[in-house]
C-alpha cells in the first residue's frame, strides 16, 4: 500500500518515488503529468510534502528560484513555518483497522455510484460527496464511486462517500448532521468504508486540515495513521508579478 501510494504521489509532485527516502528539500517543476490526480491548478501552483523524510517542494517554473533561495537548507519544520506558506493538511492511511462497531439506534447501508445522484439533493453532507450532481449522466474528474449511510427513522444521519482521485487512490470523506455528532458514527463509518474499499483493491486515504482536532480524532478512532502532510498552496502576492509563459 505504501509503495502506492508513494508512486502516485511522485507523479502528482514530478519527482522520484526516491526522492522521498533523501534528506533535505527536493524541488521539482510542475508538470501535469499523465494520471497524476486532477486537483485544480493554476498557471502559478506550488504545494510541498513530506512523509517524514525527505521535504519534496513542487512548483511552476517562476517560482522555484524564489522557493529554491528561501528553503534551501532548511530544516523540514522551517520549511512548513514560512510565512509564504497557506493551507496545511494531514493525510491518512488505513493500519490494518477491526472493524467497528457500529452505535445502536440506526440503519447502516451501501450505496454504489450508480446509486448515488439523488443523495446530491440532501443538504450537509458536502464532504461526504463532492461531485456537483448536477445530472446522473455527469462525468466529474473525482466521481464519487461508494457511499456509506447512517439513517435515523428513514433520514439520512450520518454519510461516508468516496471519491476515486486516480486509478488506485480513494478518498474518503465524512459528514454527520450536528444533532447526531459523538455517538461514534463518524469513526465508525470511515472505518467500514476503508475496509470496504480495501476489498475492493483499492487504497484509502482521508485527508484533514492542520488545526481539525475534531476530524484527526475521527481518523485515528476509525484505525488511519498519518502517512503524509502538506501544504498546498502559498501567499506570493508581491513576491512576482506575473507568471511566466
Amino acid at each position: 500500500m505504501e509503495a502506492e501510494v508513494v508512486s502516485q504521489l511522485a507523479i502528482d509532485l514530478n519527482c522520484s518515488p526516491r526522492d522521498f527516502e533523501r534528506e533535505g528539500i527536493v524541488f521539482c517543476e510542475a508538470k501535469k503529468n499523465p494520471d497524476r490526480r486532477p486537483f485544480p491548478r493554476g498557471e502559478r501552483h506550488f504545494e510541498m510534502l513530506t512523509m517524514g523524510k525527505a521535504v519534496i517542494v513542487c512548483a511552476t517554473k517562476d517560482l522555484l528560484p524564489f522557493l529554491k533561495t528561501q528553503l534551501d537548507g532548511k530544516e523540514r519544520d522551517e520549511a512548513f513555518s514560512m510565512p509564504f506558506i497557506h493551507g496545511q493538511g494531514i493525510f491518512y492511511l488505513p493500519d490494518d483497522p477491526p472493524p467497528l462497531e457500529f452505535p445502536g439506534g440506526f440503519e447502516y447501508e451501501f450505496v454504489e455510484q450508480k446509486n448515488i445522484f439523488p443523495l446530491y439533493s440532501l443538504e450537509g453532507f458536502g464532504h461526504a460527496i463532492v461531485s456537483s450532481g448536477k445530472a446522473p449522466d455527469e462525468k466529474p474528474l473525482r466521481p464519487d464511486v461508494l457511499v456509506m449511510l447512517a439513517k435515523k427513522d428513514g433520514r439520512v444521519a450520518a454519510m461516508a462517500g468516496a471519491s476515486i482521485d486516480c486509478k488506485t487512490l480513494w478518498q474518503i470523506g465524512i459528514d454527520v448532521l450536528p444533532e447526531y455528532r459523538k455517538l461514534g458514527l463518524a469513526a465508525a463509518l470511515t472505518n467500514r468504508l476503508a475496509i470496504e474499499i480495501l476489498k475492493r483493491g483499492k487504497v484509502p486515504y482521508y485527508g484533514t486540515g492542520a488545526s481539525n482536532i475534531p476530524s484527526q480524532r475521527t481518523a485515528h478512532r476509525a484505525g488511519l495513521r498519518p502517512a503524509w502532510y502538506c501544504t498546498w498552496r502559498g501567499r506570493f502576492d508581491g513576491i512576482l508579478t506575473e507568471p511566466s509563459s
